[in-house]
């Protein structure tokens, strides 16, 4: 009787048809990834011209409603909201403009100048290089629809790299396995390095790759992880919206550990003010995961919602942005996760041209 193909002989195929399926998507990401490691200064050093020199604004100052109030003067359309970002570093104050109604992900980026009376500069999200690039890594220029392709075909890749490892995984001796024949002919020289570069690789390959299935499907990673849910509070209704300067100072009364990093002004209506937050023990500096609501009329504290407080969900997805774009570590990891999006390439070369050398000589 004759027997059928073994589990390793399935899985090097597997891995080939998956590899020459998704290798240059693979790569792709990789390589946007690379670039995006860095976007904001490179963005910055892109556009020297919105380099001015200026003091960071405190919580206290007014320089915040004078920047909303120029933002409202440039685009004075009702029902748009903005979104400042708080960086504690001099310069130019970057801010982010939704109209209403609006697209999913529709957004104009501003920058105004450090007193806040002045626009710097404005460009749509995806009008510039490194949005762009953002949105070819997430959603492949496709909207919605990109982001469950990336996803899912994330999901895809974590086979690919598993059924490599148990392709390759050895029956004998180790040392002979991890070997690199460098006098060896050129089709073995090019499956030794596929193989060096992947075992390396391949543990922070994985991480990176599932963390970003979960950001590039975030119903499934809300569904896998069911954190605690972020509160909705609404404002009363009232006369006249309360200062952003007294807003911030509230937020930060309410979570007096917490260091800001972004605050969102809703258009006019019950929409109470967001105030987002790192606390002590939040790894990701840019994209904290805390929040104060703020009523937008009286200044009362609507909610809280610190992930300290919550569930084990809570506490891995504050962890996934920071390892999937390599702060977690600080510079030193994001120089890392550099260097790791270039491997897919390298193993999408080498294994199309292994394939190709086979195929010749069969």
């Amino acid at each position: 009787m004759r027997r059928g193909p073994g589990v390793r002989v399935l899985m090097r195929r597997l891995h080939l048809w998956l590899g020459l399926g998704l290798g240059l998507l693979f790569a792709l990401l990789g390589l946007t990834g690379s670039a995006l490691v860095f976007y904001t200064g490179l963005d910055e050093a892109l556009h020297p011209a919105i380099r001015t020199a200026g003091s960071a604004p405190g919580l206290t100052s007014t320089v915040w409603d004078r920047a909303l109030a120029t933002g409202r003067a440039r685009f004075p359309k009702a029902g748009g909201k903005w979104t400042f970002e708080v960086t504690g570093e001099g310069g130019p104050i970057p801010a982010r403009y939704y109209p209403a109604p609006a697209r999913h992900g529709m957004r104009e980026m501003v920058w105004f100048s450090p007193d806040g009376a002045r626009i710097l500069r404005v460009k749509p999200w995806g009008g510039y290089l490194m949005s762009w690039l953002y949105q070819l890594h997430m959603q492949l220029l496709v909207g919605d629809v990109g982001h469950q392709i990336v996803g899912w075909s994330g999901v895809a890749m974590l086979v690919l790299l598993a059924t490599g490892l148990i392709a390759w995984w050895p029956r004998g001796r180790w040392r002979k396995a991890l070997a690199f024949k460098r006098n060896a002919v050129a089709i073995r020289r090019l499956h030794d390095l596929h193989k060096l570069f992947g075992l390396w690789s391949i543990a922070l390959l994985m991480i990176l790759v599932a963390t970003g299935v979960l950001l590039a499907l975030p119903n499934v990673a809300q569904g896998l992880l069911a954190p605690t849910p972020v509160p909705a509070p609404r404002s009363a209704a009232g006369p006249r919206d309360i200062t952003i300067a007294r807003a911030l100072s509230v937020a930060q009364a309410a979570l007096p550990d917490g260091r800001v990093t972004f605050f969102d002004v809703p258009a006019t209506g019950d929409a109470p003010l967001r105030m987002r937050l790192q606390v002590p023990g939040d790894p990701h500096g840019r994209f904290p995961g805390s929040y104060v609501f703020v009523d937008r009329h009286s200044g009362r504290v609507l909610a809280v919602h610190d992930i300290r407080r919550g569930n084990r969900g809570t506490a891995i997805t504050a962890w996934v942005r920071t390892l999937h774009d390599g702060s977690v570590g600080g510079l030193a990891t994001r120089v890392l996760a550099v260097l790791l999006g270039f491997v897919p390439a390298i193993l999408f070369a080498t294994g199309v041209l292994r394939w190709m050398r086979r195929r010749r000589v069969a």
